[in-house]
């Protein structure tokens, strides 16, 4: 295929929904309940929104939206946190647009750039580089943050910062991994999930091998896809096919973009400048397990939690969320937007409470912007 419209054909969409409904109802013979499938990334969730799949797929099968919003599954003390550097004397803070209007404790990043803070959102972290070459006499941190899609950029720059003695440069970290919180997905006895759409910016990264073990030690089938309409729904079909046939494997629909073994430049930046967390705060999720990622000892100079004393270095605090927004029951799959008592009341695009109805890339936010009215009613 040449071009994006091809993935987009309306009959090549109509014969796969049709080959999806074929298995589904070969799988509904021996069921009482839809299948359910995750997808993990946000992505995935807003091309389903857009393209409006969850209505036009076999009502056997329910979408249930998981933790693949790197914005989202950040706890509200990150947030925090960005702030207090932030609004330190002679910082200039430097940030993805996404994070910007996430709420924290006590007010959102952009909050803090309107009383005074010098917040910048940038495009890449060589952007935050540049700055630090323009401005010697401050301190440019940069958020470091996402997944592993995010984390070859953070750590080429903070390589580039150490060649060229840039010291005034940091980075607060904040990258997370994917396959350790899908582990605690399917660890937890109240989430009834029967397989997965992958994601396909982070296996770009990594490949599919690391996801071998949600076939061979949970049997759940898991399929890496790409985001055009025919992508997901052709990832849909090789996930009931799998569960038909009675089997579970990893397999990339994505193969166009995705390498089996991932991105070695990519991995050997990663490698050099990152060393696993003991155990990392998801919001919903609580502490998991080798989920985060920290600068190494040899990069010290340029890691904002050491240079300021904050964050996991200062003995990170944990903040609640605000009372009645269901954020963490959302961003888990166990509940649907729509089912958190503050969706298109007290939480809004324009007052946000949660980072799922702000980040590009949240369940909410896909509800609301391709949905809107509609699903605010229901």
């Amino acid at each position: 295929m040449k071009f994006a419209s091809e993935f987009r054909d309306p009959v090549a969409a109509r014969a796969l929904l049709s080959a999806i409904a074929r298995k589904v109802d070969e799988i509904g013979a021996t069921r009482a309940r839809p299948v359910h499938i995750m997808e993990i990334c946000g992505g995935h969730t807003h091309s389903i929104f857009r393209y409006g799949l969850d209505k036009l797929i076999h009502e056997g099968i329910e979408f249930i939206h998981g933790p693949g919003c790197p914005v989202c599954v950040l706890p509200m003390a990150r947030v925090d946190e960005c702030v207090e550097i932030a609004e330190r004397p002679g910082v200039i803070f430097t940030t993805f647009g996404d994070a910007m209007r996430v709420p924290g404790h006590r007010k959102s990043l952009l909050q803090a750039k309107s009383t005074g803070a010098d917040i910048r959102m940038v495009y890449s972290p060589l952007d935050a580089l540049e700055l630090a070459r323009r401005n010697p006499g401050r301190e440019v941190v940069f958020f470091g943050l996402g997944f592993e899609t995010t984390t070859p950029s953070t750590a080429l720059s903070i390589q580039q910062a150490a060649r060229e003695g840039l010291t005034n440069f940091s980075v607060f970290c904040n990258h997370i991994t994917v396959p350790e919180p899908i582990k605690a997905l399917l660890d937890d006895p109240d989430m009834c999930l029967d397989g997965f759409i992958g994601p396909g910016h982070v296996s770009m990264v990594i490949g599919i091998h690391p996801y071998d073990f949600i076939a061979r030690d949970y049997g759940k089938p898991i399929v890496v896809a790409g985001f055009e309409p025919t992508d997901l729904l052709q990832s849909v079909l090789m996930v009931v096919t799998q569960i038909a046939e009675g089997r579970a494997a990893i397999e990339n629909q994505y193969a166009r973009v995705v390498p089996e073994h991932g991105n070695p430049v990519s991995l050997a930046a990663i490698a050099d400048v990152y060393e696993r967390r003991a155990s990392f705060e998801w919001r919903g999720l609580g502490e998991i397990d080798a989920s985060g990622l920290r600068i190494r000892s040899r990069y010290a100079a340029f890691d904002a939690e050491e240079k300021f004393g904050i964050g996991y270095a200062a003995g990170s605090r944990n903040v609640p969320e605000v009372e009645g927004c269901a954020c963490g029951a959302v961003m888990t799959g166990k509940l649907k937007p729509t089912g958190c008592p503050q969706f298109g009341k007290g939480c809004t695009p324009d007052l946000p409470l949660g980072a799922l109805m702000v980040s590009s890339e949240g369940a909410c936010a896909a509800y609301w912007q391709y949905a809107g009215a509609r699903v605010a009613a229901e």
